[in-house]
């Protein structure tokens, strides 16, 4: 059932939703929080499907919340709210009502949100896109209890990371950090089968990727060891690697599909690693309602303690890790670049001779030194 009020007002949108109910035989709501959108009409629909997916699991009511202010002074000046209202297969397990707002009435959404709210449930708000820098700090943030935001979508995902470090407060989540949930628990079992010293880790993933920057922050707190983070092209995460004297625990996914499990002295296992949809993270943020301690350990710890590494940088030594301990290709890319680099300061004769070019001075030098032994 699909209800439209234009013009309207919050108590207006109350008994429309009453009205729908009993006409669909329901008098009772069996929701059990309220979620609200807050987002744009490009990214309404996307949002939309996925709450409705995640309420087949938890039933809620869906606040969409689309600021519409517009663009001239006398599109500023109308205010109006126009609702649409979504009741039965239309809006998954719950209700789902659309608020438009347009005018002055958009920066005031918090006073036609409150009247919608279920009574008793707890509060979600979810910011698709365009999250506020201090998400508990925002009208609507404020009368939630958890707080998702997204940092995938921002112009700069690790500088987000930073700045939701910052303005953490407890009931504060990312969905770039939800995303990492199956990495995390099949490391953890991986440490639990074969218990070992763990003595430096490595994360492999895109560059551009909050979730594989999370990873190695989530290591480094939790290990207490140095992480290495080394630039792929995806898709996401693709491989994480833990060194031990044993050698190392590779979990590698290199599709996005499926990964492989290698433990020394076992055999490799292939586990589940699938990229979840939208819905799937959602419908996981809202199984928990009291504040992620670890997820607040890991954003707070400080992003430059990963050492990030790109294919064209030197390794910083040779001495550092070594070659039977990290991946073969990663030292036949990188060792060519640190070769030169330690053998410059050994040969100083070339340099008296500033006319000439390095490489044919360096040619002339090694007869001389010949000739002098």
């Amino acid at each position: 059932m699909k209800i439209d009020l234009t013009h309207t007002t919050s108590s207006r949108i109350n008994a429309a939703l009453m009205d729908a109910r009993r006409a669909s035989g329901s008098t009772a709501a069996g929701m059990v929080l309220t979620l609200v959108i807050v987002t744009d009409e490009g990214s309404a629909y996307d949002a939309l499907k996925a709450a409705n997916d995640a309420s087949r699991e938890h039933p809620s009511r869906t606040l969409a919340v689309i600021k519409r202010a517009g663009r001239s002074p006398r599109a500023r000046a109308e205010t109006r709210l126009d609702a649409e209202i979504l009741v039965g297969s239309d809006a998954g397990s719950g209700e789902t009502v659309v608020l438009r707002m347009h005018g002055e009435l958009a920066a005031h959404a918090q006073s036609v949100v409150l009247p919608l709210l279920l009574p008793d449930a707890p509060v979600v708000v979810w910011w698709p896109d365009n999250a506020p820098l201090h998400p508990a700090n925002d009208p609507l943030g404020a009368l939630a209890q958890r707080r998702i935001t997204d940092a995938v979508t921002a112009e700069s995902p690790v500088g987000q990371l930073a700045q939701r470090a910052a303005s953490y407060t407890p009931g504060d989540t990312d969905l770039a950090w939800t995303r990492i949930t199956g990495w995390r628990s099949m490391l953890a079992a991986a440490l639990d089968q074969r218990p070992a010293t763990i003595t430096g880790a490595v994360v492999e993933g895109e560059s551009y990727n909050p979730s594989v920057e999370l990873l190695g922050l989530w290591m480094t707190n939790r290990l207490r060891v140095p992480v290495e983070r080394i630039v792929t092209g995806g898709p996401g995460i693709t491989a994480v690697r833990l060194r031990t004297q044993d050698g190392e625990i590779v979990l590698d996914r290199p599709d996005g599909l499926m990964g492989t499990l290698s433990m020394p002295g076992s055999p490799d296992r292939m586990v589940a690693l699938k990229r979840r949809d939208t819905a799937e993270l959602i419908a996981e943020e809202l199984r928990r309602l009291d504040p992620d301690d670890i997820y607040a350990a890991a954003v707070r710890t400080p992003v430059d303690r990963l050492r990030e590494k790109l294919p064209a940088e030197p390794a910083p030594s040779s001495e550092a890790v070594p070659a039977e301990a990290a991946a073969p290709a990663r030292v036949t890319a990188k060792l060519p670049d640190a070769e030169p680099a330690a053998a410059e300061p050994a040969g100083p004769e070339p340099t008296d001779a500033e006319p000439t070019p390095k490489k044919p001075s360096a040619k002339k030098a090694a007869p001389r030194k010949r000739s002098t032994s």
